[in-house]
């Protein structure tokens, strides 16, 4: 008998907004979702990534058993975790004999749960002996960390999410809120909706979707932040519109500061920044006039190699104005992973400890020490992610522990990050997803259960904890992280602890936490007051929480008072320094990376999804349109990208929300989707010297078109996974190789490829194994002479399969038929003759979706708009924005363009 469908609560696991999700499932599999209505993060709403989240983790992309590999160049194979758990216990023993604590790392994400982070940390810190744990975290959020730490006194964000429908004047630097944090995105369209009057300032070198909510929009020159923020404030006091009485009362280090930017006066920072002095004294009379003013931001100012200065910079502005500790005002840094600040407060960056501690304070160490029951921690200071992977690479770390992230996609200088993976003697690779580009260099393969599979606690942008709850149960033998890792704790304790209690005597996530939470006793993160229990019962609740508290706290300072030794926020007077990397002859454009709308970090979950990949089907490179003439490129032409690190291929296109002499490549690609270790093979590994955040938003490119005239396109649907894994390594071969996912209801592997000369033969009839083309119901076209080739599988009146060789013009046609579940009337005419297009085939649509929720193409989109339809007419007929909002700014854009209708009507 069939169980009924259960919800559960839970919480998104994508961006730090922390969108609370109802999960429909039958306590075997996951089933739907939905938002949860009670939720204070989201009310219900949900993004196009949130909303497709039952539609990702594909169980073929999934670990479902540990696997082993007894030596470099072997293959791994299937084991249990007794001998899994075992042999890594024994091999960080030896190492650790051998060698030394600080031998080992483990580099873990903040897709973690905290109860996860906690119990990393203490097996670093208190078991192993080593500082030598660091997050992806250190990638997005550390520069806002050292911001927040020296001009407040502590890691606090001080806002909450209703400040962004409180504030009349809201500035956003260095993030494109409407793809990054899309529904307090819909949060602030909602609010400046309703209050016109509202101000809203973008500060951004690309003229995003964020933009088109934007009164003001300053695109700035990359990396000329700092120079703004001094330029601004020099403007306030300039006028008299700084809060001289606050200033007195509650802040020091006024007088250093203003000395340093009498220097940047309006039109020295306007020509630094590259924009109009008009606009840069508008901003200042924007913020200088607002009765509130809150500041958002994100990787614009945190990935730089002045991510510190730029994020005390942003908060001077707040100081010298009081717009902090009140309703609509504040500096409120945009958390990027879904429990970044449960790692940071945890400790589990290699300079922190639990409850907001730093590991290099002698009276910080004794305290955690002598609650752990260890006799000291260690004082050597523990290396921060790119020092980590300059480590393994030079030989100084002999195991390396990696938990659900993926450096080998995610780190700058990616060429660097392979070497060293494939040369460090031990890597265990603790992962929900086997398809990652890491996973290729473990020697111990560990799978972890992934969302929806397991219990605990995450915090997000607004220091709000919710319970993440268990809905299924993970698949075969995959794990939860903190079980993995306090069972390899057990074993290894033996080792190196023998005849001494237990550290790790954990049962379930809910020990983890009423263990940790009392490290943040009397701290400014104090969680004593929360449990599981009042989570289930009073729903998610922000910190600080104390012992005896009925409810969070939704705002910080707002008695003026701030947690520094002498009460006082600390003004910092950091002068402009230019990026690392500045525009020379022979790299001459600006490299600029970030998200795209659908997709989600490395896309091990979100890449499962096909309909994700519908708004942007495959890596593109932007240029202005002037940098396309000057270069004599064609939209669509491969190009070769060089760094001063490494060289990628890929395609071009014309986009004029970038300014001439800068570029934009999206940050998800990686070797998996794209050959050539993807985006980051040509980011720049320098980073700031106070954070450690590397520079992975500004790198020095040049750009030139490559001739590779033989091309391949192919698509089939169904087992994309296992397709998938068979297929990418024979593309090793070609000069450029995307695969990427389509579809819908018929999910789909397309593959597009080209080189110089024709493959070999037998490699592309094992393509067309592979592909299901070879044999059967497929009608087919070759002439040798022209290396050109054409196979279609038609079954049941369909197309199911495609494979074009030599030349891929028909591919939009071949591909919209497969869309639409048919066998046009031209396709046998066209395959049985040199033809190669269809007449009317090359203005077929490239088939791109803007709606991802109500699947609504931007062909659809634009017929609309033709036959006169506004916003509302688009949203009642098509029902495109009316789910998660994301496609209404582009939607936006087509209406305003004047060649859509006529481009529709011609």
């Amino acid at each position: 008998m069939p169980t009924p469908n259960q919800i559960t609560a839970s919480t998104c696991c994508y961006c730090g907004v922390g969108c609370g999700v109802l999960i429909e499932h039958d306590g075997e599999k996951i089933l739907g979702v939905k938002g949860d209505p009670n939720h204070p993060a989201n009310f219900g709403k949900l993004c196009s990534k949130g909303s497709t989240l039952h539609l990702t983790g594909d169980l073929d992309a999934r670990g479902l058993y540990p696997q082993l590999r007894l030596g470099k160049g072997l293959a791994r194979s299937r084991t249990d975790w007794d001998n899994a758990l075992e042999h890594a216990a024994n091999v960080f023993a030896e190492t650790i004999r051998e060698h030394g604590p600080d031998s080992v790392a483990f580099y873990i994400s903040g897709q973690l749960l905290t109860e996860d982070y906690y119990a990393f940390n203490k097996l670093s810190r208190a078991l192993v002996g080593t500082n030598n744990i660091d997050s992806n975290s250190r990638l997005c959020m550390s520069s806002a960390v050292v911001g927040y730490k020296r001009s407040l006194g502590a890691d606090a964000p001080p806002c909450n999410y209703e400040d962004i429908e409180q504030s009349d004047c809201l500035l956003i630097a260095g993030s494109n809120m409407a793809y990054a944090h899309p529904v307090l995105f819909r949060r602030l369209e909602e609010a400046k909706s309703k209050r016109p009057e509202m101000k809203v300032i973008v500060i951004d070198p690309r003229r995003t979707d964020t933009c088109e909510l934007a009164d003001l929009h300053l695109a700035i020159l990359p990396g000329t932040d700092v120079a703004l923020f001094h330029g601004i404030l020099h403007i306030l006091m300039w006028e008299g519109w700084i809060d001289r009485d606050y200033i007195d009362q509650h802040t020091e280090g006024f007088d250093a500061l203003k000395k340093l930017v009498r220097d940047y006066t309006p039109g020295t920072v306007a020509d630094i920044c590259g924009i109009s002095l008009e606009n840069l004294q508008a901003c200042a009379e924007l913020i200088g006039r607002a009765p509130s003013f809150l500041s958002l931001w994100c990787m614009g100012l945190n990935q730089s190699s002045a991510g510190s200065a730029k994020n005390s910079a942003l908060i001077n502005l707040h100081l010298a104005t009081g717009q902090i500790g009140k309703p609509g005002a504040g500096p409120f840094s945009l958390t990027g992973q879904p429990n970044a600040m449960g790692g940071r407060e945890t400790g589990s960056l290699s300079n922190l400890l639990p409850g907001h501690r730093d590991a290099a304070n002698a009276e910080h160490r004794g305290e955690v020490a002598t609650y752990w029951g260890v006799d000291a921690l260690p004082q050597t200071p523990g290396l921060t992610a790119i020092e980590l992977f300059d480590a393994v690479h030079a030989g100084k770390i002999k195991a390396l522990w990696i938990a659900c992230t993926n450096p080998a996609q995610s780190m700058p200088d990616q060429n660097k990050v392979h070497e060293a993976l494939a040369a460090c003697p031990f890597v265990v690779v603790q992962e929900a997803f086997f398809t990652t580009e890491t996973c290729h260099y473990a020697d111990l393969l560990l799978p972890a259960a992934s969302w929806g599979e397991k219990d605990g606690t995450v915090t997000n942008s607004e220091r709000r904890v919710s319970h993440v709850r268990r809905a299924v149960p993970a698949p075969a033998e995959a794990r939860p992280d903190w079980a993995i890792t306090t069972e390899f704790a057990q074993r290894l304790e033996p080792l190196l602890r023998p005849g001494l209690p237990s550290l790790f005597a954990f049962d379930s996530a809910e020990m983890l936490f009423e263990e940790y939470k009392y490290l943040t006793q009397n701290r400014d993160l104090d969680l004593c007051g929360l449990s599981y229990a009042i989570l289930d019962h009073q729903g998610p609740q922000q910190w600080p929480f104390p012992a005896g508290a009925s409810q969070g706290t939704p705002r910080l300072y707002g008695d003026g008072r701030f947690p520094t030794d002498n009460g006082r926020a600390q003004f910092h007077a950091d002068p402009y320094r230019a990026p690392k990397e500045k525009r020379e002859a022979r790299f001459p454009l600006t490299l600029n990376t970030g998200r795209l709308r659908d997709q989600w970090h490395g896309m091990s979950r979100t890449g499962t999804a096909a309909r994700l990949f519908g708004h942007v089907e495959e890596a593109v490179l932007s240029l202005h349109p002037d940098e396309m003439r000057r270069r004599r490129l064609q939209a669509g032409d491969l190009i070769k990208v060089r760094s001063r690190r490494g060289s990628l291929i890929v395609p071009v296109q014309a986009d004029d929300a970038i300014r001439s002499g800068q570029a934009y490549l999206p940050m998800h690609w990686g070797d998996r989707f794209l050959k050539g270790r993807g985006t980051n093979v040509l980011t720049l590994p320098a980073f700031d010297p106070l954070s450690k955040q590397p520079e992975l938003k500004h790198a020095g490119i040049e750009v030139e078109k490559v001739d590779l005239p033989w091309q391949l396109f192919a698509l089939v649907e169904g087992d994309v996974q296992r397709r998938f894994a068979a297929l990418r390594p024979l593309f090793e071969e070609f000069a450029y190789a995307s695969l990427t996912l389509a579809g819908r209801e018929r999910p789909a592997l397309v593959i597009r490829a080209a080189s110089a000369v024709a493959p070999d033969a037998s490699l592309l009839a094992q393509v067309d194994a592979l592909l299901g083309v070879d044999a059967g119901p497929v009608l087919a076209y070759d002439d040798p002479r022209r290396t050109v080739g054409k196979r279609v599988r038609i079954e049941d009146g369909r197309i199911v399969a495609i494979r074009l060789a030599g030349e891929t013009a028909a591919r939009h046609w071949l591909k919209s038929l497969w869309s639409e579940g048919k066998a046009d009337a031209d396709l046998r005419r066209w395959l049985l003759a040199p033809l190669s297009t269809p007449p009317g085939a090359m203005s077929a649509s490239s088939g791109k979706t803007l709606c991802n929720c109500m699947n609504v193409s931007e062909d659809a989109v634009c017929a609309g708009i033709a036959r006169g339809l506004d916003l509302d007419g688009l949203k009642q007929g098509l029902g495109c924005g009316t789910s998660c909002g994301s496609c209404v700014p582009e939607i936006k854009r087509l209406l305003a363009t004047p060649s859509v209708s006529v481009a529709t009507n011609a």
